[in-house]
């Protein structure tokens, strides 16, 4: 299942993703919570829709567990000496590798910029695989669905309902921040996406490239396109009594505000960073844009969302992961060098989510749905260069896997992930509860990959 159809979607970005200014000029009604710091921070998530495979994303290199992955991926296995397998070594000395299409991403680990965080899901509760098979503890609704499971992973809910995301309750945590500020603080950068929406905050959203602008609406004589541009926005601001008129003429006003908005403002000299020319690069090229007009919008903290499909690699998934990664390495490294070129490495953390893993063991060319996966994250103000949470027994029916075919449990769930990115971000203990609802069930929140 593919979740990135840009052709498709093309409407639904600038119809159904727009930010809602009514919900952001709401903000000034918070001034009294405003804490007024000078520093500028960003969260930019990278969604793998389709259900990355971690098992061939970091692999265990230490004889014994590579010996044990290799004997159960069969065909789907990594070698262990091969530019297909990048070494890197976490601080305790346990030896990994890391798939060969991080190639540009790998250097960041040796300079501290890069972490893994292992075998992180969606979880209600610490689970093992007895409480599991027995069915002893709750679990996420509809296990392996990847609809249910994309709404869970960005709603950091295992329900997956409420109407909000994570980030935009993060976002709304930290509105005071952002003070009376009508700049958007949540962007998509893939269409309308549950996980930027809050409560407080909209999430706006944007097509990398488009101009969102009216077409035919300057010609000669300017009066009459004056008189053209006044009659559309009195259609705009009619009373129809139709609700989903309303909200479709109030998505396009927004839509038409935050164009103007972005057009007023003038991000000086361009940057000297070249991305590549795939999709996500385009994205993330678009995030750095906006981001380098922090100084002329005054917003302080903002959380971004983009994302690359093509994951759910039932068939014909060793070259096809392998070039997927290298898109998401290539991409991604370009966007850390152009935070290091505007001087805030320290201050723009990118990270990965996505559906859920794969199963341990291969089915012929491919793999199935799993549950837990690896993630990683990247970032001046990443304690770098090391592996975070728990690595999995390489074992069908071991202590991680919740079937026979290494459906890995969760040892790490998206509550702490989460959390300890948004604690950076400014959000306060207390807030971090009003976002993780569960993560009380966790004990730890804090997982240390953040300085």
């Amino acid at each position: 299942m593919n979740n990135n159809n840009h052709s498709r979607r093309s409407f639904l970005r600038v119809a159904g993703g727009a930010l809602s200014l009514a919900g952001v000029q709401h903000l000034a009604s918070m001034n009294a919570m405003a804490q007024n710091p000078t520093d500028y921070k960003a969260l930019v998530c990278i969604f793998m829709f389709g259900g990355n495979d971690g098992h061939n994303t970091v692999i265990p290199m230490a004889t014994q567990p590579y010996n044990a992955y290799k004997a159960i991926r069969g065909n789907l296995s990594l070698p262990n000496q091969d530019t297909q397998v990048l070494n890197v070594v976490a601080k305790n000395g346990t030896p990994y590798g890391l798939n060969g299409g991080f190639q540009s991403l790998h250097p960041l680990w040796a300079q501290g910029k890069m972490a893994v965080v292992a075998n992180t899901g969606m979880l209600v509760q610490p689970t093992t695989r007895q409480q599991f098979l027995s069915n002893a503890v709750p679990v996420p609704t509809n296990l392996f669905s990847h609809s249910d499971a994309v709404q869970q992973m960005q709603a950091g809910s295992p329900t997956g309902s409420g109407g909000t995301g994570w980030a935009g309750r993060v976002a709304d945590a930290v509105v005071g921040i952002n003070g009376a500020n009508t700049f958007p603080p949540t962007i998509s950068m893939a269409g309308p996406v549950l996980f930027t929406k809050g409560n407080v905050v909209q999430s706006a959203s944007l097509i990398p490239g488009y101009d969102m602008t009216l077409s035919g609406m300057n010609f000669w004589p300017e009066t009459a396109a004056a008189a053209r541009r006044q009659s559309y926005q009195e259609i705009l601001g009619m009373d129809s009594g139709m609700a989903v008129v309303q909200s479709a003429n109030k998505v396009r006003q927004d839509a038409l505000s935050l164009s103007a908005m972005l057009k007023n403002l003038s991000a000086g000299p361009a940057l000297g960073t070249v991305f590549p020319g795939t999709n996500l690069g385009q994205q993330l090229q678009q995030v750095a844009k906006i981001i380098q007009l922090r100084g002329q919008t005054g917003i302080k903290r903002q959380v971004f969302f983009c994302s690359i499909g093509g994951f759910d690699t039932h068939s014909s998934q060793s070259w096809a992961h392998w070039d997927l990664l290298r898109q998401i390495s290539d991409a991604s490294a370009a966007f850390y060098n152009a935070t290091t070129e505007m001087g805030i490495a320290d201050k723009v953390t990118t990270f990965t989510e996505s559906d859920f893993g794969r199963t341990l063991q291969p089915s012929g060319a491919g793999s199935d749905h799993g549950w837990g996966s690896h993630h990683w994250v990247v970032g001046g103000a990443v304690n770098g260069g090391d592996l975070y949470g728990t690595f999995p027994t390489m074992a069908l029916t071991g202590p991680d896997d919740a079937s026979s075919r290494g459906v890995l449990i969760p040892t790490t769930a998206i509550d702490q992930y989460g959390a300890t990115m948004a604690k950076w971000f400014g959000v306060d203990p207390a807030g971090l509860q009003t976002v993780f609802p569960n993560l009380a069930n966790f004990g730890v929140s804090d997982l240390g990959f953040m300085a």
